[in-house]
This record gives C-alpha cells, structure tokens and sequence, in this order.
C-alpha cells in the first residue's frame, strides 16, 4: 500500500486578497480596501490542503524561501494534515512567492510575485517519496520555470512506476500555451483545465471541439464550466454536472477546490458523475469563504454545507 494517496508537486505561497476595492483606480491615488485577509495560496497547495481536509492521505513537494511567509505557508499546510516533510526552503536571496488579488464587484485583478515558485527543479524533488503515491498531481504548469522543462521526464519515470497522474495547467501568464504541453499530455491520465484554457491550448473557441481534441491525447478529460458546472469526457463517455448555487465571498481557488473533490472521490473508485457532483461540492464550498481554504479550515462550517448539499458526509 503506498504511503499517500497524492503527492503533490508544486508551488506553495500566500494569497492577500483585498475586497471592496474601487472599480476604477487611476494612478497616483490613494485607494482604500474595505477589508482584507492573508490565506494560503497557490493552485498546488491548496489541492493538497482541501484533499487532506476530506481525509486523503497527501505528500506535498515544493520550494519555498526561509522566511515568515513560507513558514506560514507550510503551517497551515501541517494543520490539514499534508505531510510537508519534503518542502525544501532555499536560502536568501530566495524568497516565497506571494499573490495579490484585486477583488472588485465585476472581476478581479491577480498579481503574482514568482519568488521560489519559479525556482523549484527536479534536483529539489524525492523521487522515491513521489513513487510512493497512489496518483501524483501537478498544477500551476506554466508558473514552474524550472521544473517545467524537465516535466516530462519526470512524468515517464513516474508512469513507469505504474503512477496515476493528473494536471491542471491553471493559467498561462504571457498567454502562448506553448507546444510542449502536448507531449506532457502524453504521459497524463486525467487533465483538469477550465473552458478557457481548454479553448485555448487547443486553439478554437469551440469548447467541443477543444474537448474532443484533448481526449485524443488524455483518457480522462475533466473541464470546469463555472457558474456551469463541469463535464468529464472519456472516450466516447460525456458526463455534465451541474454547478451549485451558493452566496460566494469569492472565486478564489474555486476550480482547485474542484480538483481536490473530484481526485479525492476518483480514488475512492467512483463514477465520473459522482466525481463530478463532487468536485462542484468542494467548488461551491470553497467560495463561502475568503481565498481557496478557508471554508476547509472551519470543519464544523465544511460538515454543514456538504449535509445540506449533498447525500454523502465527508
């Protein structure tokens, strides 16, 4: 029986997200926040953060820099659960990444300072201890400057060891979704982007078409629809799942939400209808809370909405 059920390898920062901003805000101006919170952040984390929370056993890899920003990144890490055993932390002039969320009634504005997320290379990761996993997930593909050349390297030796592997590309900051992903693709059991990116590493607008392409080279093709919900497509096999509705605080960390609710209910041998149904659950949750963990983090508030919201306790 292998150690976890994930391992993860990725990036692992902090999110500040500051809400009531003004919609216009022109340079060289004051402008106020109404309120703000500091979470923990990152796509990778907070897969790994909600995964424990629903009680899959999960290893999490990264790099971080040796300062109070990563150190409470890893803390709140520990207390879901995640073993963080093999984060490494460089030394100065390193330091761990952040990301600041504009929050605004119509949309939001990311802005991410890379930091050690940019750094982490295949020299920082166990391989040993990423074999002894049921399934591996990476995130944040085009954030890892340093690991991403080596990806699909890494990828082959892992499915040689007869590992599960799953991807969310998340967004791609200079917008060219290069070709290397598709020979990454090739090793990648099950792929998790949204509608958009989907559109665009495929490079059409129609959604159909982007899904069906990207079944020819991923058996299990998972896409999020948003206000929508999200469909899994295998093969022939099409599945939709509607989303549910919810009074959200936010979006943030919504669609890594759904990736630690459908990989968690993958692993425990369901039906893509039943991952789906719960990948929307972990969404929903997610944005009654500030930032991507923060309703993880309240068990009592966790257990309530999945009793309302669904027929199966967590």
């Amino acid at each position: 029986m292998p150690r976890f059920d994930v391992t993860i390898a990725g990036e692992l920062n902090l999110d500040l997200i500051l809400y009531g901003l003004p919609e216009e805000m022109p340079a060289e101006r004051e402008l106020l926040a109404e309120r703000m919170v500091l979470t923990l952040g990152s796509s990778s984390a907070i897969v790994a953060h909600n995964l424990a929370t629903l009680g899959s056993r999960v290893g999490f890899q990264s790099r971080i820099g040796d300062d109070h920003l990563g150190q409470m990144a890893v803390e709140r890490l520990e207390q879901a659960g995640v073993d963080v055993s093999q984060v490494c932390r460089a030394s100065a002039p390193t330091q761990t990444g952040l990301t600041v969320i504009l929050q605004h009634a119509a949309g939001r504005n990311i802005l991410t300072y890379p930091g050690s997320i940019a750094e982490l290379t295949l020299a920082d990761l166990d391989l040993d201890a990423l074999c002894d996993t049921r399934l591996l997930h990476m995130s944040s593909y085009y954030l890892q400057k340093g690991l991403r050349p080596q990806v699909g390297k890494l990828f082959r030796k892992l499915k040689a060891g007869g590992l599960t592997i799953s991807l969310d590309t998340n967004d791609d900051p200079d917008d060219l979704w290069g070709g290397d992903l598709r020979d990454v693709l090739g090793y990648v059991d099950i792929f998790l982007p949204n509608a958009r990116e989907a559109c665009k590493i495929v490079q059409t607008e129609d959604l159909d078409l982007a899904v069906n392409r990207l079944t020819e080279l991923v058996p299990l093709v998972v896409v999020k629809l948003g206000s929508e919900g999200a469909m899994a497509q295998r093969g022939s096999e099409r599945v939709v799942s509607p989303a549910i509705r919810v009074t959200a605080v936010d979006p943030v960390g919504a669609g890594d939400s759904f990736d630690a609710g459908f990989l968690h209910q993958y692993l425990q041998g369901a039906d893509l209808a039943s991952c789906l149904a719960m990948g929307n659950l972990a969404g929903a949750l997610s944005t009654t809370g500030p930032g991507g963990t923060e309703a993880f983090r309240d068990a009592a508030h966790r257990q309530r909405f999945f009793r309302q919201h669904s027929r199966t306790p967590a």
